[in-house]
């Protein structure tokens, strides 16, 4: 008897590949990434897909469905995937919202950290021999004692305001409802988008990407920052607009920003690679082994309880089962 065929467009972590084998043979893309076309070509015939942050738009689902019973997504996001194509076309698709919590709070306050004391311009002015190391050069801010203000109050966010706490901030935090747990939890103080956007010295985003945080922060919303102040993302980066953004950095109505996301993904505005107070990572807030090891064999077994006619955890579209 053959055993299902899985498709994983760009290799991840090798446990996770040696888990899938145990039941299923598994056929790997390109490491450099595939084409729109080539992945269209590439997903027929498969039983699954494992897959990290790649377009799978509704052609390419469509192009899967005759055999595809499961989309397993690595990471905690999923607006890569088209699931109103996966429902139907009677495709599962799964994603591990649990299991990236701590590693993408590590990040937004590495990142937070790293602008607040200036690190790039550091490290490049040492790199490059920069002489003398004159005592009023790279002025950074002080983060201890600061107001951090939280855009969401969900399980990152929580984190954040943990990590906080251990420098002593006040923290804010705006949410679509207020939330007495989060409060409880953090002693943070429920405020309006306006008001977090004024008073905050690190405004920190943690709010999934929908049709209402679409551009949540644009140039209106940066307008209302503090010229000292530091915008920090690690959600999704269409919940900024880059191009204000970048205006608003170039006129000093803000001081800084912190991205590990962007608009266009892998395209970053240019603007923003050309800026001194910015801070960018390529989406790597969940990459550490600990996290990629937990990603990969709970993405691996989600698959397994679709080939076996389960509904998987963390299901996104459990009206999908197949007839």
């Amino acid at each position: 008897m053959s055993k299902p065929r899985i498709f994983v467009p760009r290799a991840v972590v090798p446990e996770a590949m040696e888990l899938l084998r145990t039941r299923c043979d598994v056929e790997v893309g390109s490491e450099g990434g595939l084409t729109h076309e080539e992945l269209v070509k590439a997903v027929r015939g498969y039983d699954g897909i494992f897959t990290p942050v790649i377009a799978l738009t509704a052609d390419v689902i469509d192009a899967m469905a005759p055999t595809c019973k499961v989309i397993s997504c690595f990471g905690v996001g999923f607006d890569h995937v088209d699931i109103a194509a996966a429902t139907r076309n009677g495709i599962w698709v799964t994603h591990n919202p649990g299991f990236v919590t701590d590693d993408t709070a590590d990040m937004a306050f590495a990142l937070l950290l790293g602008v607040a004391r200036r690190l790039r311009e550091c490290d490049s002015f040492v790199r490059n021999g920069g002489t003398p190391w004159p005592l009023n050069s790279f002025i950074g801010l002080r983060v201890t004692g600061k107001t951090l203000g939280l855009v969401g109050s969900g399980r990152i966010a929580l984190a954040v305001a943990t990590r906080a706490s251990g420098f002593g901030m006040n923290i804010l935090y705006t949410a679509r409802h207020r939330n007495e747990e989060f409060e409880a939890r953090t002693g943070a103080r429920y405020v309006s988008k306006q008001e977090i956007l004024r008073q905050s010295d690190f405004v920190s985003l943690h709010v999934p990407l929908t049709p209402e945080t679409e551009k949540y922060i644009g140039r209106e919303e940066l307008a209302l920052m503090q010229p000292h102040a530091v915008l920090i993302n690690t959600a999704r980066g269409k919940v900024v607009d880059e191009h204000a953004l970048v205006e608003a950095l170039q006129a000093g109505i803000i001081a800084g920003a912190g991205l590990d996301v962007f608009e266009n993904e892998p395209q970053v505005h240019p603007g923003l690679c050309a800026l001194p107070n910015v801070l960018l990572a390529p989406h790597k807030g969940v990459s550490t082994m600990d996290c990629f090891k937990t990603l990969g064999r709970s993405s691996a077994e989600k698959i397994f309880d679709a080939l076996d006619g389960k509904l998987p955890a963390n299901c996104l579209n459990p009206e999908a089962r197949r007839a």
